[in-house]
């Protein structure tokens, strides 16, 4: 697998990462997390060259970290771990809370170092430069290699930045979600932050996993997803059929051209979609092997502004910066 570069700091993975949250959190219930397959999932990814594997101590709580943890054993030079802080039990970016859950992640994961420290998001009861501050103490300490954020806007990537470098923000961006594109990219790259897509898929929807709302377990918080309630999921079956169209041109899954359009858009990007499954996640790797063509790219382009419904409830938008 071609390799990229986050940030400026020296930062290198693959080109696709893996995100191994549903693996026991979100979409499943304690009773269906199938460890075995999680763990020969992550096998998987690391035999086909992915790199960065992402996890946080809010996923389970804490049963992500520790299936991780078990899945890099006697691998963990082949991984690039990357685990997150602050919204565990509400938002807490303290720098007493950044130190505490670095601690305890480091055991849940068994490693002794850290490679990618994200705050999960902004408390907007601390400074930035407070939150940054005590995950720099980190770097400085040995026990974490470089810092991420996520779903942050302009100014406190600026922000954090005059206090350490940044390598990588993590935010949702899709063809399902393109709210960066104005503001926050630009700024990306004019400071030299990586990005790392979440959700590159529209959590499922771009991969026709489901209709909407309606089609999912009870225990699935995307029941609470407004683009996935009646009129609004009707309308956005829109945004798949497009999709559809041009994978029917190339023989080609949704799943396989959504990752390759958020490939295409820039070498500064590692997308990390997840799944629980070997079979899904080798037909999600091989979208590196998909080359959309400029028609493909314009006509897919034309979706943007065409969702309909917020990415998240009212509450839970409030947490994030644009």
């Amino acid at each position: 697998m071609e390799s990229r570069k986050l940030g400026t700091g020296g930062l290198e993975v693959g080109a696709m990462g893996f995100g191994c949250m549903g693996i026991t959190h979100g979409y499943i219930r304690p009773e269906e997390i199938d460890e075995a397959e999680g763990i020969a999932t992550i096998h998987r990814a690391l035999d086909r060259g992915v790199t960065l594997l992402d996890t946080a101590e809010a996923y389970g709580p804490f049963t992500n970290e520790v299936l991780v943890g078990k899945a890099i054993q006697g691998r963990r030079q082949q991984a690039v771990i990357a685990t997150k802080f602050g919204i565990r039990d509400g938002m807490d970016g303290t720098p007493e809370n950044a130190r505490r859950v670095a601690e305890a992640s480091l055991k849940r994961l068994n490693v002794d170092v850290i490679d990618l420290y994200y705050l999960h998001r902004k408390d907007p009861k601390v400074p930035i430069e407070d939150s940054v501050g005590a995950m720099k103490d980190l770097v400085t300490a040995g026990k974490v290699r470089f810092l991420g954020l996520s779903e942050v806007g302009p100014e406190t990537l600026r922000r954090a930045s005059r206090v350490h470098p940044i390598a990588a923000l993590q935010s949702e961006y899709s063809l399902f979600e393109r709210g960066i594109e104005e503001k926050i990219l630009p700024t990306l790259r004019e400071l030299g932050i990586g990005l790392v897509p979440f959700s590159p898929l529209g959590r499922g929807f771009l991969a026709g996993a489901f209709k909407n709302a309606a089609e999912l377990p009870a225990s699935d918080w995307r029941q609470n997803v407004p683009r996935f309630q009646d009129a609004n999921a009707a309308a956005n079956a829109h945004i798949l059929e497009v999709i559809q169209a041009v994978a029917q041109r190339h023989q080609a899954t949704p799943a396989q051209v959504a990752l390759a359009w958020v490939l295409a858009q820039g070498e500064d990007m590692v997308p990390i979609p997840g799944t629980r499954r070997r079979t899904t996640l080798d037909q999600n790797l091989d979208a590196l092997d998909l080359r959309l063509s400029a028609e493909d790219l314009a006509q897919l382009g034309q979706l943007a502004g065409q969702v309909v419904g917020e990415r998240y409830t009212p509450t839970q938008m409030k947490m994030v910066e644009r």
